[in-house]
């Protein structure tokens, strides 16, 4: 959405929170073991009805799966919020720098027409006579020469000076042009930014009605579907044997990355933060790196886009897991297949099996 090689030790700075995760992913690879972040203490003052029919098994899998859906429209449309947001700052940037061109470029050419002025004066003083009259005033034709010379001079110089202060004009003018088409697109990114978080807002009200529709024991029920589920997806894929084949080993700046991702354990998720008290996916992953010293994109789309993508079996702790075929969702391996992830609204920054969902692909951050 809109924010996740070595063995799971995390360097003396990190013990505590290390172990805690040493701990989690030995579960997480233990069979039989749920993967989804624990549902939230249930309200004291949410009651079961006695008027009302309990909802189904069946009928809890169907709220499931439309609460997955909901909660991807919104990761989907966080992504879209990110990037207008990241591109808002780019093109913000390139509107000062054009600004700062054009207050030059307009000093320049205020500095050109006072020279020219001062040659059309100069000009005027010499009575602007033809060179062929000051030859017959002249008495020594020497001197003319000279002074014809100086004449020549002065007249390239002169056309020298307007040539630079048309050149200048036509800069000034291509600057204010590049400075509307990015105006332009600012407010395009303005209205596509708002429209996305009309949308997410739209999509976790939803989700969130539909939750408050269920009773207590019903939340509960809710909870274990949704950890059978990750449980289910993340046995297949340790069952396929792929953890075999991932014996990669962490970069320094790959450990860094494990290191930061693993001390925001426990924050809550929120769409468009990129920490320091909350994430969503791609902003927990990016702000990791970041503090690896290595720049990434803003978003899960762009991350997939951009980055240097590496089989499933190559990756190592550090690298990222692109989730869902429209690359909404990004975590962060950590190693023994598991991930650090913002999972969704509701949910915060929590340990999770790497197959627990449908993973896109890997990409390595720091593969130069």
């Amino acid at each position: 959405m809109g924010p996740d090689r070595r063995t799971l030790s995390l360097g003396k700075r990190s013990v505590l929170v290390a172990v805690a995760v040493v701990g989690a992913i030995t579960v997480l690879a233990a069979p039989g073991t749920a993967f989804a972040a624990p549902e939230p203490s249930p309200s004291p003052s949410a009651s079961p009805s006695k008027s009302r029919t309990p909802v189904s098994n069946k009928d809890l899998e169907a709220v499931r799966e439309k609460l997955e859906r909901l909660y991807h429209s919104a990761a989907v449309a966080t992504d879209e919020y990110n990037a207008a947001e990241e591109a808002a700052d780019k093109q913000s940037a390139q509107i000062v720098a054009l600004a700062k061109k054009i207050v030059q470029g307009q000093e320049r050419l205020a500095e050109l027409k006072k020279r020219a002025g001062a040659a059309a004066a100069a000009q005027y003083r010499s009575g602007g006579l033809p060179d062929e009259a000051k030859l017959m005033l002249s008495d020594d034709p020497q001197e003319f020469l000279e002074g014809a010379g100086r004449v020549l001079q002065g007249e390239r110089a002169t056309k020298g000076l307007l040539g630079e202060m048309t050149r200048t004009q036509q800069d000034l003018e291509q600057y204010a042009k590049d400075a509307s088409a990015q105006w332009q697109k600012l407010e395009a990114g303005r209205k596509a930014k708002a429209a996305a978080q009309k949308k997410i807002e739209k999509q976790i009200k939803a989700a969130e009605q539909l939750e408050s529709r269920l009773e207590v024991e019903e939340k509960e029920r809710l909870a274990e579907l949704e950890k059978e589920a990750a449980h289910k997806a993340q046995t297949a894929w340790l069952d396929s044997g792929i953890l075999d084949d991932i014996k990669g080993e962490a970069s320094e700046e790959g450990r860094k990355a494990v290191e930061y991702a693993t001390e925001q354990l426990g924050k809550p998720y929120e769409w468009g933060a990129e920490g320091p008290k909350t994430y969503d996916c791609s902003g927990l992953t990016s702000q990791a790196w970041a503090s690896a010293g290595q720049g990434i994109p803003r978003t899960s789309q762009e991350q997939w886009k951009q980055l240097d993508r590496i089989r499933i079996e190559d990756m190592r702790p550090g690298d990222l897991i692109i989730y869902n075929a429209d690359a909404s969702h990004v975590a962060m391996y950590i190693g023994d297949g598991a991930i650090i992830h913002a999972p969704r609204p509701g949910r915060t920054v929590t340990v999770a099996g790497a197959g627990s969902m449908p993973i896109l692909g890997v990409v390595r951050p720091d593969a130069g």
